[in-house]
């Protein structure tokens, strides 16, 4: 028996939590929770970069474009189809959660488990494009490339004016907005080429995939390992957020030209954020994005995610890890190699221009920290308190209660003022016999699911939209990076 609990606090250990024990989880916060949002894959292997592109645009398909700026002319074999069920994956496994736990009554007799429940519970914690050549002295714009991918028909270009690139694509039916012209500049300058994207209607499939366009997954070359989103601002009218999942094999990636910030984690909080963990999380992340000037990049999650048999890759598990398969899909091409870390992080980045003038620089750093976002909230315990400790239970329950409301307020701004019977007038019953024989029921809690938060919507940004619906549109790749 005792060698069956060393095991469990083992796998609980390998977490490095503050916690001394497994949890159950109860609720994540992932993606869908933003509006104005976007999701990316990147893959950094050398001075290679694989980018895998998701989108949500709902409309008519021929009204669909996406541009991109790529630091060289792509080939063939440099473009792939994705399969959008990987966003889902990694969303899942990696979003900030909610976890629980529960008191033990210090006046019931302390019960074996038995070997294969303990077990039980050790398992469970684990086109053609023809028609677009045009004169090349008229808008000093060269066609690198053309390529046809499924139903995503493709250009390559290159040029030397942001005017006359602007010019072409309004001649080719794109319609782009005001500021573009200012906004491409800076990547022609740079030498960028343009990775411009239509859909053949005569290979769509608007039954298919849940009428959503299949991800692009792209392949580029460069010493810089960096997303552009500058383009993507040039039609915001607001806030956008973006979901970065990155992989490498040396270490946690994390953004260089700006601050990369831990979120708070491994915070206890009231149990009645439990049915209104969205609406805590979205006004905690709310407020550290206010607190850290709007212009940081925050850390959801970091971990060694290498395929073994063993080995546990968060404290609670969101989700089934990702293994091989799902690997391959995110296009990371280490996937079968035997003894290669992959090393997971996801991070989120809520921008505007004025907040975000520079495209998103990356690093990989040798810091092989686990972390996850991750809060707690710990139910009391049940039954007869009338033992002598149980009455001082009693008593450290109220204070830590006490300390739970301070923190929710400091995390996420609620006012907690409309909380004020969570110590003693809550739905978490505990029964105390007094010595008189006469009973006393010490309510503390609350909430009951549909009241327990705070009376709010799940939070949505009011930031532009990240696709322009007109004849044809233009959007960057921090548009085109969307999830379902």
């Amino acid at each position: 028996m005792k060698k069956i609990v060393l095991l469990l606090m083992a796998v609980c250990s390998m977490g490095q939590v503050a916690l001394a024990f497994c949890g159950f989880y109860v609720a994540k916060a992932g993606a869908d929770l933003y509006n104005n949002k976007s999701e990316v894959i990147l893959v950094r292997d050398g001075n290679k970069t694989t980018i895998t592109m998701s989108n949500d645009f709902k409309g008519d398909v021929k009204d669909f474009a996406m541009v991109v700026p790529v630091p060289n002319v792509l080939a063939r074999e440099d473009i792939r189809i994705a399969d959008r069920s990987v966003f889902s994956m990694l969303d899942a496994y990696s979003a900030p959660r909610l976890v629980e736990y529960y008191d033990q009554n210090p006046c019931e007799p302390v019960y074996e488990v038995e070997e294969d429940m303990m077990l039980e519970n050790i398992a469970v914690a684990e086109s053609t494009m023809s028609r677009v050549l045009r004169d090349k002295v008229k808008y000093r714009v060269t066609i690198e490339a053309q390529y046809k991918v499924a139903e995503y028909d493709i250009v390559l270009l290159s040029a030397k004016k942001s005017g006359g690139l602007k010019q072409w694509l309004l001649d080719n039916g794109y319609s782009i907005p005001a500021k573009a012209e200012q906004v491409l500049e800076p990547y022609i300058k740079s030498g960028l080429k343009f990775f411009v994207v239509k859909v053949d209607l005569n290979k769509y499939n608007p039954t298919a995939n849940g009428g959503f366009l299949r991800p692009l997954q792209i392949t580029v070359k460069s010493d810089k390992f960096m997303l552009p989103i500058r383009l993507g601002m040039a039609n915001s009218k607001g806030e956008q957020d973006m979901i970065v999942y990155a992989f490498s094999k040396t270490g946690r990636v994390e953004c260089s030209n700006y601050r990369t910030v831990q979120m708070p984690t491994n915070k206890k909080v009231p149990t009645f954020v439990k049915p209104n963990f969205a609406n805590f999380y979205t006004d905690v992340f709310r407020n550290q994005h206010s607190q850290q000037g709007r212009n940081a990049v925050f850390l959801e999650y970091a971990w060694n995610v290498t395929p073994t048999w063993s080995g546990v890759k968060c404290d609670p598990c969101v989700g089934n890890p990702p293994y091989a398969r799902e690997f391959l899909m995110a296009g990371v091409p280490w996937a079968n190699a035997n003894g290669t870390t992959t090393y997971f992080t996801r991070m989120h980045v809520r921008y505007t221009l004025d907040k975000f003038p520079e495209d998103l620089f990356f690093i990989e750093t040798p810091n092989k920290e686990h972390y996850q976002a991750r809060y707690v909230i710990t139910h009391p315990a049940y039954g007869d308190l009338s033992c002598a400790e149980g009455k001082r239970y009693v008593q450290r329950l109220k204070l830590r209660r006490q300390q739970e409301l301070r923190l929710l307020a400091t995390l996420s701004q609620w006012d907690t003022k409309e909380f004020y019977d969570y110590v003693a007038n809550g739905t978490d019953k505990v029964r105390i016999e007094e010595e008189s024989d006469q009973n006393e029921l010490f309510v503390v809690g609350g909430g009951n699911g549909s009241e327990g938060g705070p009376p709010r919507a799940l939070f949505f940004g009011f930031a532009g939209l990240l696709i322009l619906y007109a004849a044809r549109r233009v959007y960057s790749l921090a548009d085109s990076f969307t999830f379902s």
